[in-house]
């Protein structure tokens, strides 16, 4: 249990300060799917589950599979899921109907719930999360677990001071497949670890032309906006189109490629955010409501290694040819890049090392999302966020590398192509720039853009202190580590929670 071990070394030295790699190893999973569980009433935890839309579906399930557990209450500021999810929920517990509350805030005065788990969109994670913990329940907050970096950060305070149990929704983190492929990448028979590549190869449509558009009639619009400012809404379809655009979402980077990013650091073994920061890339094919790249690279640098992530949105064409759909056999999954070899993550529990001309080595499997919420259970029933395979910590840290590739983006300029890839070679880094580059132009084409004709955004190169969280030389992108807030839906500044 070596592993269990240098994780509770790390919480109990300093619970939310940098601390060895190797407290970034996530113990043997704890609690198959098949765990024995109490099915008597008072041993009971109660659950409300806040965001029913999407992944809340998802959330219902893991809990609902439980006998030790009970859904309680639903909340959503969209009041039309209200009835149909309750309905469908009580069908799942033996008739017990859980309460419906549109308002989070009323829903916290509510007697009796220990846990609070969070599926709303992005931007409202961070304060929901810190209101549930400062009511004193424990939380299960979906990825990214923040907007912006520093409210990740005020998430991470909160859990400790109000000595709550908090899970970060990156369910592979409790796969058995995936911990045997980390143990594996961290063993030391690939090599030495140069670079970590997550890849999103996920195609997206246009959400439609930008305009002036009414919410359901069902939602509290206020509600809904949270921290964000009073705005139009200007995307035709309401409901999850969110994702591309700033101020609510953090574009495929921070909704699937969490997931992968989170991977990443993992098999890297780095437990805090990076020395420096570029990105490049842009919202090509279409214009349209969104304003999230759909095609975007960005290059963490840890000295002596690289964590890259590749964003492509456009492929439709099922006659594209494979490279450009893919990579290494990879879509939607991680690539750890040894000097004896490489493995290729291809789901959240599976995937494949090679050695260093293509042969197979192993394969890994097994585990699916039940095992995360079996994991945070038996964490709140236990009180040791030692016990948590994706504590709040690392939450923060894997959407917070989401976050400050946004912001080299966002502050970047457009280039040329030629230009951004003579920016990128002068740039000392373990990543092969001009193959990235090669085939981000050669997916672009297969899609109809030339982007010798377009260019590309390009963003700064951003220096960054891990230990303050800041970035050392730049006003502008420190601006971006949080937003102005909504009165009376502010996130607390540090030291405030």
């Amino acid at each position: 249990m070596t592993n269990r071990k240098s994780r509770r070394e790390f919480l109990e030295s300093s619970m939310f300060a940098t601390a060895a790699a190797a407290a970034f190893a996530a113990p043997t999973s704890l609690f198959a799917a098949e765990a024995k569980q109490s099915k008597s009433p008072n041993e009971k935890l109660h659950v409300a589950v806040v965001g029913l839309n999407g992944r809340g579906n998802a959330h219902i399930g893991g809990f609902t599979n439980r006998d030790d557990v009970l859904i309680t209450h639903l909340c959503d500021c969209d009041s039309k899921f209200g009835e149909s999810k309750a309905e469908g929920v009580a069908k799942r517990q033996d008739g017990h109907k859980p309460k419906f509350i549109q308002d989070v805030r009323k829903l916290l005065e509510e007697p009796g719930i220990d846990i609070v788990s969070i599926a709303t969109p992005n931007h409202t994670h961070s304060l929901l999360a810190i209101w549930a913990l400062q009511a004193g329940k424990d939380v299960y907050v979906e990825k990214p677990v923040s907007h912006n970096v520093s409210e990740g950060a005020r998430v991470v305070e909160a859990a400790e001071k109000y000595n709550r149990i908090c899970q970060a929704g990156t369910q592979s983190r409790s796969n058995p497949g995936m911990q045997e492929a980390m143990d594996f990448v961290h063993s030391g028979k690939l090599g030495d670890i140069k670079v970590a590549r997550g890849l999103c190869y996920k195609p997206r449509k246009s959400i439609g032309p930008k305009g002036v558009y009414q919410p359901p009639k069902t939602v509290d619009y206020s509600l809904w906006l949270g921290p964000a400012q009073m705005q139009d809404v200007t995307r035709p379809q309401f409901h999850y189109d969110w994702h591309w655009q700033m101020p609510f979402g953090n574009g495929d980077l921070g909704n699937q490629g969490i997931h992968q990013m989170d991977l990443a650091r993992w098999g890297l073994g780095v437990n805090e955010l990076s020395k420096n920061v570029i990105s490049y890339g842009g919202r090509f094919g279409y214009e349209d409501a969104g304003d999230t790249p759909n095609t975007q690279v960005v290059v963490h640098d840890y000295g002596d290694k690289s964590l890259v992530f590749e964003v492509r949105g456009l492929v439709y064409d099922k006659k594209l040819k494979e490279s450009s759909v893919s990579y290494k056999g990879s879509r939607i999954g991680v690539i750890f890049e040894g000097t004896d070899g490489y493995l290729v993550m291809t789901t959240y529990h599976s995937g494949s090392a090679f050695d260093k001309d293509g042969n197979k080595i192993r394969d890994f499997n097994g585990g699916n999302d039940q095992y995360h919420y079996n994991n945070f259970v038996e964490a709140v029933r236990s009180r040791k966020p030692e016990d948590l395979n994706g504590h709040i910590q690392e939450g923060h840290l894997s959407s917070a590398l989401c976050h400050t590739g946004l912001i080299s983006y966002q502050l970047g300029e457009q280039v040329s192509k030629q230009e951004c890839l003579d920016r990128m070679k002068d740039i000392k880094t373990a990543e092969d720039v001009s193959s990235t580059m090669a085939r981000v132009q050669d997916h672009l084409m297969d899609n109809g853009v030339n982007l010798d004709k377009e260019g590309v955004k390009l963003g700064p190169m951003l220096a960054f202190d891990p230990k303050t969280e800041t970035f050392t030389e730049s006003d502008a992108a420190n601006a971006l580590l949080t937003r102005e807030y909504r009165k009376g839906f502010e996130v607390p500044a540090k030291g405030q929670v």
